[in-house]
């Protein structure tokens, strides 16, 4: 398939990335990107929160800062009374506010499932764009939020998850990655991504496909959710991280000391998860230092580029 191509687009088609990136100065470039999906969590309101900060952290993840947003609604009229779609913008709006992005319009259509989310624009300078694939041998790798919110949101819907399980991972994924991203600007970092629906596997895989790097992590030090492990040893794994798990094992080398419920949640798939920063590792401690004084406090080094098995992801413990 053949795409239209411009001189302008730093980032596009071609590249498997967050967003799309389209340079319009010396100076400035618009990062773009949209995102919605069905409710995965019961109120309206936090959903619309999360739906919203979800669409907004691929411009973090790109380096960049949200300024624009454009709503994306898909509304069951005939079934739902419409305070609901009203709760669940006020969420969204109320996530824009806190981000400073401003709500420039939307589209919305009837459909039998709910479905909210937005079309989002940043601005970024063309030489401090973030992509996926600007890895260095010996990199740190940090993420900056818990795993497991899958499997959580899981046992939600099998009504097994405890109030607190609940009431933790709902605001998790309502919080936005500003704060990470505004910290990582002053660090020596050369690639950065979001985890999402591939999941931790699914999303490393990506920076490390056709590469001639690979990448290690280390499975006792990665921050995951304390609920996730009993859910995920009862069995309340999603079907997506099986899909993320039948695409990507092919390139994963995994120590035999991994626990399967551990595994499990490597390939969750997450939903307004963290950020995973490469920062050169001498600047390592020091970022994730900085990222706990800013509130972060499950941020964590875990894992570092490797000169090889070239484009594996190697699990240990």
């Amino acid at each position: 398939m053949e795409f239209p191509t411009d001189p302008n687009l730093i980032v596009g088609m071609d590249n498997v990335d967050d967003a799309g990136v389209y340079k319009i100065t010396d100076d400035i470039a618009i990062i773009q990107t949209v995102d919605f999906f069905t409710p995965i969590v019961d109120d309206p309101y936090w959903f619309g929160q999360i739906a919203a900060a979800n669409a907004l952290s691929d411009v973090y993840a790109m380096g960049g800062i949200p300024k624009t947003a454009m709503n994306i609604v898909a509304f069951p009229i005939k079934e739902m009374d419409i305070s609901i779609l009203r709760k669940i913008i006020q969420g969204g709006l109320d996530k824009m506010k806190e981000a400073d992005v401003v709500l420039v319009g939307g589209h919305s259509v009837e459909d039998k499932e709910l479905k909210y989310g937005l079309s989002v624009t940043g601005f970024i300078h063309p030489d401090r764009i973030l992509t996926k694939k600007n890895l260095k041998i010996g990199d740190r790798l940090i993420l900056t939020k818990p795993l497991g919110t899958g499997i959580i949101n899981t046992a939600i819907k099998g009504g097994l998850a405890s109030r607190e399980a609940i009431e933790f991972v709902t605001r998790l994924m309502a919080t936005l990655n500003r704060d990470a991203a505004q910290v990582m600007e002053g660090f020596p970092v050369h690639a950065c991504t979001d985890i999402t629906g591939f999941g931790l596997i699914g999303h490393v895989a990506e920076m490390v496909v056709d590469s001639d790097f690979g990448i290690g992590l280390w499975s006792e030090k990665i921050p995951i959710i304390p609920e996730a492990f009993d859910y995920a040893a009862m069995g309340l794994v999603p079907a997506g991280a099986y899909k993320n798990r039948e695409f990507r094992e092919g390139m994963v080398d995994i120590s035999p000391s991994v626990k399967q419920a551990v595994l499990d949640i490597l390939y969750d798939p997450q939903t307004s998860g963290g950020l995973l920063i490469c920062v050169e590792s001498e600047s390592a401690g020091d970022l994730v230092n900085e990222l706990k004084k800013k509130g972060i406090d499950d941020a964590a080094i875990i894992g570092e580029v490797l000169s090889k098995p070239k484009g594996k992801i190697v699990v240990n413990p």
